[in-house]
């Protein structure tokens, strides 16, 4: 069974050390901070998003980029799918009704720009178009398959499109271990996985991303890999050691992926998760960055749940923050959602 362990030419502490001081240049002036190594080093872009007046975001559970760098977001606040361009304008929101209040769960964007939602509330994949027109839904609404069924759907998390043929594969997810593949139309073809630690199977299937050459990655979170298959489900490899892989996305010849803090018990111990890691597509850790301990500072995250890249490079994280720290607060609190990384001049 091949399994590769990400290598890494550098040690996790040069990824959080790098930005932690001020640099100055030859005038005296302070330079940004910053994050990452080597090809792959980013500043922390302030007041990124700027939001209508009354408007905000509750939490990101997703982000996508399309063609335009057009930023849409997934919230799970009173506007469901917020637009921004490239500087944090908004331009745009859609999608009330058609969500649970407060389970919206992945984003997908297509070559064409459709996007797909992924919804564990109500148990549905919806597809819209980029002006926010619905497509197609997948799933029976608030009708989840009996749990461990491995029937579709039971609370899925992601879905993502193949290039070639235009067919869905489908994360699913918290009530399920298993992958499940439909048509463009949305028609059941097949499905693959169980509850397990082996080689194609599941613990969390969490999100999914298909490549170029038609490689099938799914990140399997509570088992801190990503799985490699192939269109049909067959096992290629697997990427161990990866902190509750909770996002990814392809872009270029690299995977970025967002990794949540530790899990019940040891949630809030230093160093477990809350950063971005950016792999080649050989599995090799090329980068890696996000402080030791969880914040809203530049360079800190607290439950990275979503991750895009747009034309330039620049890497956008959406976290589930409120989900994970901020409703525990007296009183409850909207923590920091949403941060955009330029990279490095």
């Amino acid at each position: 069974m091949p399994v590769h362990e990400p290598r890494f030419a550098l040690t996790a502490e040069s990824c959080f050390t790098v930005g932690k001081k001020l640099k100055m240049n030859t005038e005296g002036a302070h330079m940004p901070e910053v994050y990452g190594i080597g090809d792959f080093r980013y500043n922390f872009v302030e007041n990124w998003a700027k939001l209508p007046a009354g408007m905000s975001f509750k939490e990101c559970p997703g982000v996508a980029i399309d063609s335009n760098d057009n930023v849409f977001v997934l919230t799970r606040g009173e506007e469901p799918i917020i637009v921004l361009d490239r500087d944090g304008n908004y331009i745009r929101s859609f999608g009330k009704g058609d969500f649970s209040a407060d389970r919206t769960h992945g984003l997908y964007i297509a070559h064409d720009d459709s996007l797909l939602c992924s919804d564990d509330g109500i148990h549905t994949i919806q597809k819209f178009s980029p002006d926010g027109t619905k497509l197609l839904e997948i799933g029976e609404r608030n009708n989840p398959s009996p749990r461990w069924s491995g029937e579709p759907f039971n609370r899925p998390t992601s879905a993502a499109i193949h290039p070639e043929n235009g067919d869905i594969y489908v994360s699913d997810g918290y009530g399920n271990s298993r992958i499940h593949v439909y048509t463009g139309a949305g028609e059941y073809k097949f499905s693959w996985g169980e509850p397990g630690i082996d080689a194609g199977q599941f613990i969390r299937p969490h999100n999914i991303a298909i490549d170029s050459e038609a490689n099938v990655y799914v990140v399997d979170r509570e088992a801190h890999r990503i799985q490699i298959f192939d269109t049909d489900g067959k096992f290629q490899t697997m990427w161990s050691n990866i902190h509750r892989p909770d996002s990814m996305v392809l872009w270029g010849e690299h995977i970025y992926v967002g990794e949540l803090n530790g899990m019940g018990g040891v949630d809030d111990a230093p160093g477990l998760g809350h950063r971005v890691s950016i792999f080649d597509l050989k599995g090799n850790l090329v980068s890696q960055f996000g402080d030791k301990n969880e914040g809203e500072g530049p360079g800190q995250f607290i439950a990275p749940h979503g991750i895009a890249v747009d034309s330039q490079g620049s890497i956008y994280v959406a976290e589930v923050s409120f989900t994970i720290r901020g409703s525990h607060m007296n009183p409850p609190k909207e923590l920091r959602s949403l941060s955009k990384y330029t990279l490095a001049k």
